[in-house]
């Protein structure tokens, strides 16, 4: 038998870094994302001889090892092996070989949530496997404990609840790790309207997303006044940007994004810099109304909405920068696992 899953990476549109302590916890915090037509895919496969074999096929990196309880981590394939080191301990795996692998279909460090939702794709395919009885909130919250507590990775909280809801969500965070995911009903003909608009353009450069969120979390706790109004005036954005979306106000849409950009900025040193600043200047001088960084900033993904046509002189104006335009669409679903 052969277990697998895939987990949805997602765009977010408003609120973004409101899901970060100590923020969320003294202030509460709000994001609205979506999830889009790009995965984390994870696959185990039994073996017949007693060792453990970990690879990420995108990345090639591959690991093997001795059938153990618990895997090294030592800063190669720590996510595939902090997931099943947590797995073990509170469910337990039989003493059987078998090799995890792994896919995903945007970079590392490119701002799409792509390593929570390749930690909720390999519970996915674990859960499939032993056949836990583990709910969407469940996972979501499984996920978030593994990257922060046991491998001490700095970052927020909505990438997980993405992954395993899916579809167009605004979520809500509060202190004591509660977590309130709404799903939005946005009519079919504005969620087109959005998806047609949006241009989706990876900048071909990564970043450390954790020494960002650090520096966010330390403003925060510094009481940096600049710091902390602009996650307040972020969490309003994600209320307007619910409201728009669900009253079909799709011409507000770039006005809030790029609303949201000048915010976002002032949350900590490094989410932009100059290249991104010209991307952003180009795009809209191209016909976009607005945009964003996407994920912590610093590199990655930008989105951008262009109204009417626009978006096909905003693709054309970007070329320059070496970067790349993705095609996605919306989906409708989070976490799917299956066997064959």
């Amino acid at each position: 038998m052969i277990y697998r899953s895939k987990a949805p990476l997602r765009i977010g549109l408003a609120g973004g870094g409101t899901d970060v302590s100590p923020y969320s916890d003294m202030y509460g915090g709000a994001i609205l994302n979506a999830t889009i037509s790009l995965y984390a895919n994870a696959t185990i496969e039994p073996l017949a001889e007693n060792k453990i074999i970990i690879e990420a096929l995108d990345r090639n990196e591959k690991q093997e090892f001795g059938w153990a309880a618990e895997l090294p981590i030592d800063g190669t394939l720590d996510l595939l092996k902090g997931v099943y080191n947590r797995i073990q301990k509170d469910y337990g795996v039989k003493q059987q070989g078998f090799r995890l692998s792994t896919f995903v279909d945007a970079p590392a460090g490119s701002g799409l949530g792509t390593s929570s939702t390749l930690v909720v794709a390999i519970i996915g395919a674990f859960s499939e496997m032993l056949r836990l009885p583990l709910g969407e909130y469940d996972m979501a919250h499984y996920a978030y404990e593994i990257e922060r507590n046991d491998l001490k990775l700095a970052g927020g909280r909505q990438d997980q609840y993405a992954a395993t809801f899916g579809g167009v969500n605004f979520m809500e965070f509060y202190a004591d790790d509660k977590v309130i995911v709404n799903p939005l009903r946005v009519k079919e003909e504005h969620l087109f309207e959005l998806e047609n608009n949006l241009v989706l353009y990876y900048t071909s450069t990564s970043r450390e997303s954790a020494e960002i969120i650090k520096k966010q979390s330390k403003n925060v706790t510094d009481n940096k006044e600049k710091s902390i109004d602009a996650m307040h005036q972020l969490k309003q954005q994600a209320q307007r940007m619910k409201e728009a979306l669900l009253k079909g106000k799709l011409n507000e849409i770039g006005e809030i994004l790029d609303y949201g950009f000048q915010q976002k900025r002032q949350m900590a040193e490094g989410i932009s810099n100059p290249l991104m600043e010209e991307i952003y200047e180009s795009a809209k001088k191209a016909g976009a109304t607005g945009g964003k960084i996407s994920g912590a900033g610093g590199g990655g993904f930008m989105i951008f909405y262009c109204p009417g046509n626009t978006k096909y002189n905003v693709k054309s104006a970007l070329e320059k920068f070496g970067g790349q335009s993705r095609n996605y669409l919306f989906t409708e679903h989070g976490l799917k696992t299956w066997k064959i």
